[in-house]
């Protein structure tokens, strides 16, 4: 198995995915709009990625958020509300957001569920700051981090029994970044001490299952390194100070903010101490690279990604009546 999620060019696999994956053993892949026509469309093609993988706890991730950030939608499946409604809601109600977004996780888990889906990249656990970029600020749970982390959590328990692993990200912390890391490298001056703020969420769930790192300089930290490539933020923040010891994997590496070849990015973030490689565009020339470049899996990270699929059971509930119940909860004054 290589370290590494891929993703696919459409709404079944070809002919040359099929053999390209079959040979290669990607540890999973991950799924958007492109990938997404209907619940049968979607169920068969999650069955054939099961199908090549030979594994029935295959990792299928997909970034169903909320809000802008949803690759399922309308018409056949409702939109469901992102982080700022939820922060708004704790400013009336506390515990009745909590509830809503307990109630609002495990609807999305049973409806990823339902498709084959295994993984939803949520909930970001990236602290807001009044000059955040957009990309993150509507998305975010807010800027106090013990509300950040006490939603946060609420999104992992929720999905878990919606029957699907939850993703905390942006590890070491997204929120203070100014410009939006899919087209620029965000850099951060904040000081050490500022940045316990970033990464107190991040501490309050370190048993989550999965998490992602933020392609962010972080100066106090490494100056010379994005943090996912950087062995110092790994090493000693995200697994020493945050006590982080579920699987990690990078944010996409073709995002603008990572420079250099596939093969490069994708070795550089193994090497620094991700488990697993993001790769989202299903380009074939560049999948072909990073699979040439990367090793199998270590042994280590196997074990991370093997507990991380175990750690949820069958999924629980019904999605009617939980989103009826998150309604009702957001209509509270």
């Amino acid at each position: 198995m290589k370290p590494v999620i891929f993703g696919l060019s459409g709404l079944t696999l070809t002919p040359d995915e099929r053999a390209f994956f079959a040979d290669a053993e990607p540890a999973g892949y991950i799924l958007f709009k492109r990938n997404v026509a209907d619940r049968a469309q979607l169920r068969a093609l999650t069955e054939s990625l099961r199908d090549v993988a030979g594994r029935d706890d295959l990792a299928i991730l997909i970034d169903q958020e909320g809000g802008r950030v949803a690759r399922m939608g309308p018409p056949e499946w409702p939109d469901f509300p992102a982080g700022p409604a939820f922060d708004a809601l704790y400013e009336r109600a506390p515990m009745t957001a909590i509830q809503a977004v307990r109630a609002n996780a495990q609807a999305l888990g049973l409806m990823l569920a339902e498709v084959g889906i295994t993984v939803d990249c949520l909930p970001l656990l990236d602290v807001a700051q009044p000059d955040t970029t957009e990309a993150i600020t509507i998305r975010a749970f807010g800027s106090e981090p013990m509300r950040v982390a006490a939603m946060g959590r609420a999104t992992l328990e929720g999905l878990a029994a919606g029957g699907v692993v939850g993703v905390v990200k942006h590890m070491p912390g997204h929120g203070r970044a100014q410009v939006d890391s899919h087209h620029l490298l965000p850099t951060v001056t904040a000081s050490d001490d500022e940045l316990e703020i970033d990464i107190e969420p991040f501490r309050t769930l370190n048993g989550a299952p999965m998490g992602m790192t933020s392609h962010i300089v972080f100066d106090a930290w490494d100056p010379q390194r994005p943090a996912t490539l950087s062995p110092t933020v790994i090493a000693d923040v995200i697994r020493g100070r945050i006590g982080f010891d579920g699987l990690l994997m990078t944010d996409d590496i073709d995002m603008k903010a990572l420079s250099g070849s596939a093969g490069d990015k994708a070795a550089g973030a193994i090497a620094a101490g991700c488990d697993l490689v993001l790769d989202c565009h299903a380009k074939m020339a560049q999948m072909t690279e990073i699979a040439g470049r990367l090793g199998d899996i270590a042994a280590s990270s196997r074990a991370r990604l093997d507990r991380a699929m175990a750690s949820v059971g069958a999924p629980q509930g019904d999605f009617a009546e939980l989103i009826a119940r998150r309604d009702a909860l957001m209509a509270v004054n």
